[in-house]
């Protein structure tokens, strides 16, 4: 999996990368991380949500179910056009069956920002894994930057309602994709179908060495704590809290827009 700076690859909108990672909720790392995450939602009746890399949709579930079906509107958006086959599933599976215009699914890459919505349209934002690869480049410096994660950040401050709560995950520096493998051998003996579990897991694993490559040329962001703090800081956020999890290889993070009385205060 090689790349280079004029064209370099994305496996993200493919198929196959889509596909890899569907199955990635049956790994014992990602249930805890699904687990963590989920613990720190407090989605309220007649909310609305965004789901940012939102995958086959494993948050949008837990924000569902969470809710007891009150939430007025859930959102996933995604690089890859074969997760609105997962969310046409979803809505069907979920309990209840959920309508189309409840959870429904956008097919965008948020490297380009969230201009579609207006400010303070969401009352949450969640993100699992996802908003590290927000990816720009500066054809002037002739590198990788980090605007476009800079941007995203200030576009969920501005999507979200006063008071609206961002809640995601991102990997640590230097991630041991092999650390989350072996920790994931145990899934194979609850899976009905361990031959695809192990088949998506050496996926994930590839793909995990392609990320970490393009990560270190600075495309992608797997950034300190500390750093990611103070680019919710800069961006507007306050009431940071981070905890560590999925193997000790992900921050997970929960950050509020303040308040309209704290802004006049």
């Amino acid at each position: 999996m090689s790349t280079s700076l004029s064209r370099p690859v994305n496996y993200w909108p493919d198929s196959a990368c889509a596909k890899a990672f569907w199955g990635q909720h049956e790994a014992p790392a990602y249930k805890r991380l699904l687990a963590d995450t989920a613990a720190w939602l407090e989605p309220r009746p007649g909310d609305r949500w965004l789901d940012l890399g939102c995958g086959c949709g494993k948050l949008t579930e837990a924000l569902w179910e969470k809710s007891g079906a009150t939430v007025a509107e859930i959102i996933g958006l995604d690089c890859a056009a074969d997760n609105e086959k997962a969310f046409q599933k979803l809505r069907t599976t979920v309990r209840p069956a959920a309508a189309e215009d409840r959870i429904r699914f956008v097919h965008s890459d948020f490297s380009a920002g969230l201009a579609a919505w207006d400010e303070g349209r969401f009352d949450g934002v969640v993100s699992g894994l996802a908003i590290q690869y927000a990816e720009s480049y500066s054809e002037e410096r002739s590198c990788w930057t980090t605007e476009a994660y800079d941007q995203l950040l200030a576009e969920v401050h501005r999507v979200l309602r006063p008071g609206g709560w961002f809640v995601f995950s991102v990997n640590v520096p230097e991630p041991a994709w092999a650390k989350v493998a072996l920790g994931s051998l145990r899934g194979v003996f609850s899976t009905p179908k361990p031959g695809r579990y192990l088949k998506r897991a050496w996926r994930m694993l590839r793909y995990g060495t392609w990320l970490k490559q393009e990560a270190r040329r600075g495309r992608f962001h797997y950034l300190p704590v500390e750093t990611i703090i103070d680019k919710l800081a800069a961006a507007g956020f306050n009431a940071m809290e981070n905890r560590l999890t999925f193997v000790g290889q992900a921050f997970l993070l929960r950050c509020r827009k303040p308040a309209l009385s704290e802004d006049r205060g």
